[in-house]
């Protein structure tokens, strides 16, 4: 049984006697585990024994949890029959509850009491590790010259890695907490931190460097080089080429975004240079995986879910040829205690926190045609819809992620006659899924992270399943549509492109739509920069639905504070006639359709980012708190 994906080197260095006093409070190491640095550094087996603890320090946020909150956008709403998840808490306009003392549950990914490099799914933290990682890969860094006994490809393979992880904690932090100390050196214990808070743009520079710098030493397939023949055919997770290009961009965009761009003393719009570097960073990236000299390509939509399940492949992680950049997967069987059952409603399932998409998000998904819906309650002959059969026609993603009124549930026999009538998803008004409690308080189901076996009738979660959820961090569609975006905002058109690059921006767009069978960009959409951006953030609202993006998007496009980005609601609506269970749902017939909002977000400036913890803000003037916490 596979209980986690390993990262195979012995990991001799996973603590060494040098340093650990620091970190004594979160890692507790068995004295069996202490080495030299001498023997830490002798070697590459050593070296990167020593690197591979930088994996164990990425949390899985999908599974981080009994169950798991990481999306905090108007996507999603919680069920009201707990609140202690960090979505209930933002929609409250409480973002403090991202910090460890004020989450008695130890829910969050973010912040944790109890922080280790180990196996456990539950002592992962994004704070509590992120910094550990960043002193881990400095001391390596520090240490690069004592590596003689290898080769200059294993010498590059071990500052790669290490170059990125030090991007990539700092990017972590940055898009939550805006500019911060930018720690490249191993600082030392005995003296007093004075280091300043820099601009977004100066932290943004610097880890540009480091994720360049690693692109330039490591490979784009470890499978391809003379050391990752040792683990041949389990090098997925290794950093490569591919992931520091995919963040280089990812980092070049987020600082040239017009909430980030505003805080480095420009603009409230993007930044042209930041995006030309970016969509250059794309470019490089996509021209390698389209050219097969990187192992990336997008799934078939057949096999769409594979980028974020598997079942009966023992517990085979997820993400197949399209996941770039993802954590190790800590033990087998963890998505079937929560996970898998925080989707389906309480009456046909187990658990009562259940996680919804909201009406409005869902209206993002527009046509098979391309179109968007203009109004959910209007028809429309432009795009087709008609709110009398709001299912037909959809883009083909629509039916994949979510579930509607009629679809068929459970496949099996249900024992009890009384609950016969909940084979079916009755999710109209007054239906018996519609429980704001345990059930749906939207008239809609999230089934993109899960196979609709998942109830307790077809035990799909069971353990002879091996159902495995777990989500990448990137992934090569998020790419081809950063990419879009990028060469539209750097080159102020929707054909806008990298010269380095074939494809503009809308083709860029496209390739996503188009493995998708849906319609391409309509021209329309084509005349103006403004009009092609709405495509683009509807395009990622519905490609990357769920992934934990959104927060984010909203957040750099400063749309965070506005409406309707603001409000949740559920679609209401009844039922033309009696359910017929030999009928296409998608045929379905409805009356009454309307929209009604359960809450509005209360948010201002302040809430664009999160607040440092007091206990750091205090430490010394330079490093102060975010405005309005």
């Amino acid at each position: 049984m596979i209980k986690k994906i390993k990262l195979l080197f012995v990991a001799v260095g996973l603590s060494m006697t040098f340093g650990i006093t620091s970190c004594k409070d979160f890692l507790d190491r068995d004295p069996q585990s202490l080495v030299s640095d001498k023997d830490a550094f002798k070697n590459f087996v050593n070296f990167q024994g020593f690197t591979e603890e930088l994996y164990h320090c990425i949390p899985d946020f999908t599974n981080a949890y009994w169950t798991n909150s990481w999306n905090w956008g108007e996507d999603e709403i919680q069920s009201t029959a707990q609140t202690f998840h960090f979505c209930v808490k933002i929609d409250n306009g409480d973002f403090w509850g991202w910090q460890r003392n004020f989450d008695g549950w130890q829910a969050g990914w973010m912040d944790r009491n109890n922080n280790q490099t180990n196996d456990d799914r539950f002592a992962k933290s994004l704070w509590g590790l992120g910094w550990y990682a960043i002193r881990k890969a400095n001391m390596g860094l520090a240490n690069i010259d004592k590596l003689t006994d290898a080769t200059q490809e294993e010498k590059n393979l071990i500052k790669g890695q290490l170059l990125f992880f030090r991007g990539w904690y700092h990017f972590m932090f940055m898009q939550y907490f805006g500019g911060l100390p930018y720690i490249d050196k191993v600082l030392p214990g005995d003296q007093k931190l004075t280091l300043p808070r820099l601009k977004y743009s100066e932290c943004a520079d610097k880890a540009a460097a480091d994720f360049r710098e690693a692109a330039n030493l490591l490979p784009a397939n470890w499978d391809n080089t003379t050391a990752g023949k040792r683990t041949l055919g389990k090098n997925q997770l290794r950093i490569n080429k591919i992931m520091a290009l995919g963040y280089l961009g990812k980092n070049y965009l987020w600082a040239g975004s017009p909430l980030m761009n505003s805080v480095s003393g420009g603009s409230r719009t993007y930044n042209a240079e930041y995006c030309k570097k970016a969509a250059d960073a794309f470019a490089e990236l996509l021209s390698l995986c389209e050219s097969g000299e990187a192992p990336y390509s997008l799934v078939p939509f057949a096999q769409y879910y594979t980028n974020f399940y598997t079942t009966g492949q023992n517990w085979n992680i997820p993400g197949g040829t399209e996941a770039i950049f993802r954590g190790p997967y800590y033990g087998a069987n963890n998505s079937n205690w929560g996970t898998s059952k925080q989707y389906s409603p309480l009456i046909i399932s187990e658990g009562d926190v259940k996680f919804l998409p909201t009406s409005n998000y869902v209206n993002y998904y527009g046509m098979a045609n391309g179109m968007p819906i203009k109004d959910v309650t209007q028809a429309d002959s432009e795009s087709g819809y008609n709110p009398e059969y709001p299912w037909k026609g959809r883009d083909p993603r629509f039916y994949n992620d979510i579930v509607f009124d009629g679809v068929k549930m459970v496949a099996g026999s249900i024992p009890n006659a009384s609950e016969a009538n909940n084979r079916y998803a009755n999710l109209h008004t007054g239906g018996s899924y519609r429980d704001i409690a345990t059930g749906s308080r939207t008239g809609y189901l999230l089934f993109k992270f899960v196979p609709r076996t998942a109830n307790k009738y077809d035990q799909g979660y069971s353990y002879d399943k091996s159902l495995n959820i777990h989500l990448p961090y990137m992934r090569l569609a998020d790419v081809y549509l950063m990419y879009a975006e990028a060469a539209a905002q750097g080159y102020g058109s929707p054909t806008g492109k990298s010269a380095s690059y074939s494809k503009t921006a809308v083709d860029a767009i496209n390739v996503i739509r188009d493995r998708a069978s849906v319609g391409r960009v309509a021209s329309k959409f084509l005349g103006s920069l403004d009009l092609f951006m709405e495509e683009v953030r509807r395009e990622r609202a519905v490609e990357l639905s769920f992934e934990g993006h959104r927060f984010n998007d909203l957040r750099r496009w400063l749309l965070l504070t506005q409406s309707p980005y603001t409000l949740k609601k559920s679609l209401e609506f009844d039922r033309a006639s009696t359910l017929d269970p030999n009928k296409d749902p998608k045929e379905n017939r409805v009356l009454n359709i309307r929209e009604t909002t359960i809450l509005e977000r209360k948010f201002t400036d302040k809430h664009y980012w999160l607040p440092l913890k007091n206990n750091d803000a205090n430490l010394y003037l330079e490093f102060a708190q975010n405005p309005g916490w």
